[in-house]
């Protein structure tokens, strides 16, 4: 059953978390924050705020992999992620495969574009849905 409402996506990497928010009306992501906080609890606080917020239906995980479709370290920290995600706060949770999106963000190379990142991977999801 397709969810409808409110849709926070997650670009989850070791240093920085990005974050997008998107609705299933408008169909349209936009970047809305970078989490960068040394510990993963400073992180999952960061999180849990944006959470109640935004009191989204759903949250969208991008899913790295390898070209070929095989999942590496990363794929399982991201799986980690999503699962920590539902537990903590009993969200919904979809898994979008990601393996392309930094292709559309390499022109902004050596900026932050960890939010930017999980508009992209909201998009992509929105575009599948």
């Amino acid at each position: 059953m397709p969810v409808s409402g409110t849709i926070l996506a997650f670009d989850f990497g070791l240093k920085r978390i990005g974050v997008a928010v998107g609705n299933t009306v408008t169909r349209q992501a936009q970047p809305l924050a970078i989490i960068s906080a040394a510990s993963n609890e400073a992180k999952f606080e960061a999180v849990a705020k944006l959470i109640k917020e935004w009191q989204p239906a759903l949250c969208v995980v991008g899913l790295p992999m390898h070209p070929d479709g095989a999942a590496h370290e990363m794929t399982v920290r991201c799986q980690r992620f999503a699962n920590q995600l539902h537990g903590r706060y009993g969200v919904k949770i979809a898994l979008v495969d990601e393996r392309y999106s930094s292709a559309v963000l390499q022109a902004k190379q050596g900026e932050r574009i960890d939010d930017q990142a999980a508009a992209v991977i909201l998009q992509q999801y929105f575009d599948q849905t």
